[in-house]
């Protein structure tokens, strides 16, 4: 969470039937005219055959390049339905066997220990062989917010449109999504927050290989990009972060802990219990504030934070922990709205320059597969370079210290340099969703206008 911190249907009409007194005449009738009927058709039937067979001799090949009509296409016979495709997963069947659920003993709360998690995950999906298949790949996206009404005004709004973005990037990228704005632990709260909520997630998923935890004032904005997975194979948890501002600088800022990855482990079951041990529900949270502040000279508060208490543990229990981090800087994994917003209409332009250079690429095609066309892009950003001064799309832009919800945004930067940043990276995001739609925001500053995209658009 970025607490404030940062019919049925009706059968056609049959003709009306004749009337009795003509009942006579027509029963009279019937055989001749079935017979006559009858002896025509078949006529017509094998003079069509015969004209058939003579033009399959005459023309063997059909047409290599068909004008199809798709005017005539219709519902009958073998069309789709809307329950006509298969469901990879089995979501109507919890076999009886007993697994970790059935554990009295089993708590979803932050301040108990889940131990053997890794066995009991294992033992759940041997009960449950349709989530097997892609397991190494599936993500559970968290994001939340706080349980109250936002106070600044359009704070709600904007935490809407935050939210609209994760679940496009999701449903493009079939993951599943999981909003949440309930404190599940009532004195972890603003940035603490998340940590109940991951935990609880991994419980609550155990399909779910990785956890990923999105702030809300953060948001996609490249709708293609997919994260490169076997990057971290050997990994439980990636930052955004530096390892010499880390190690050699020892700044609270070397990492940001808005954004991060986290696998479904027994690993992850620890550092988190060990990551909430400096948190506001222990008695030593004064302390740990004091230590975090002693070493982290660029530290600008006294208060612990799941940033700096992430930063510490890296610093002071290194061969525990870091072997299992991976610190990612080669890409917006998450990227600081200042230095992406001013670069957002040149990214564009780069763009469709590409696209008019390219025709598959500004081919129309259905939401589902844009993956492959993400995918195809990539030769043509071999030279976009990433982060600072790249006319790639940044993946993440993360709008740290402007609080949307609260509007006590940080004094470096004005109440609308926030708001115009926010509603153009939004936009930005929101034009790479529409286009699948036939439309797109002509402006990044105007949220209410959209034009219709022409056909091969932008040719």
């Amino acid at each position: 969470m970025a607490f404030p911190h940062q019919h049925s249907h009706s059968r056609p009409p049959f003709n009306q039937a004749p009337s009795m007194a003509k009942s006579g005449f027509i029963r009279s009738k019937t055989t001749s005219l079935l017979s006559d009927s009858f002896l025509f058709i078949g006529g017509i039937l094998v003079t069509i055959l015969a004209l058939g067979t003579l033009w399959s001799f005459l023309n063997p090949n059909p047409n290599p390049n068909p004008v199809h009509d798709f005017s005539a296409l219709s519902s009958d016979g073998d069309s789709l339905s809307c329950d006509s495709g298969t469901q990879s997963f089995n979501l109507s069947h919890d076999p009886p066997s007993p697994t970790f659920y059935d554990d009295p003993t089993l708590t979803y709360t932050i301040d108990k220990k889940i131990t053997n998690w890794d066995q009991k995950r294992k033992q759940w999906l041997r009960h449950h062989p349709s989530f097997a298949a892609g397991l190494e790949n599936r993500i559970l996206l968290l994001t939340g917010s706080q349980p109250s009404p936002c106070k600044n005004p359009i704070g709600d709004h904007l935490l809407l449109r935050f939210f609209k973005n994760k679940v496009d990037y999701c449903r493009i990228h079939g993951c599943d999504v999981f909003y949440n704005n309930a404190l599940l632990h009532p004195k972890m709260t603003t940035f603490w927050a998340k940590l109940p909520v991951v935990k609880a997630a991994m419980l609550a998923h155990p399909e779910a290989e990785w956890i990923w935890w999105v702030d809300s004032d953060a948001l996609f904005t490249d709708m293609e990009f997919t994260l490169p997975l076997g990057r971290y194979k050997a990994h439980n948890l990636v930052v955004h972060g530096w390892a010499h501002l880390i190690y050699e600088k020892k700044s609270w800022v070397s990492l940001n802990a808005g954004v991060f990855l986290i696998r479904n482990c027994q690993w992850s079951m620890d550092f988190m219990d060990v990551w909430a041990s400096m948190g506001p529900q222990t008695p030593s949270y004064d302390n740990w504030g004091k230590i975090q502040k002693s070493i982290f000279k660029d530290k600008v508060f006294q208060e612990s934070d799941d940033q700096t208490a992430l930063v510490y543990l890296l610093l002071k229990e290194r061969d525990k922990w870091a072997d299992k981090i991976y610190l990612e800087g080669e890409y917006y994994f998450e990227g600081y709205w200042l230095e992406i917003i001013g670069s957002l209409e040149n990214i564009t332009s780069k763009y469709v320059e590409m696209e008019r250079g390219v025709r598959t690429l500004r081919r129309r095609h259905a939401e589902k597969v844009g993956e492959f066309y993400g995918a195809l892009r990539e030769e043509y950003l071999v030279d976009a370079g990433n982060g600072r001064g790249s006319w790639r799309r940044p993946f993440i832009t993360h709008f740290t210290g402007c609080q949307p919800c609260s509007g006590a945004h940080n004094q470096e930067y004005s109440e609308q340099s926030c708001w115009d940043g926010m509603n153009k990276a939004l936009n930005f995001a929101d034009n790479q969703v529409l286009r699948k739609y036939g439309f797109v925001h002509p402006s990044l500053l105007d949220s209410t206008s959209v034009n219709p995209l022409p056909y091969d658009s932008p040719a």
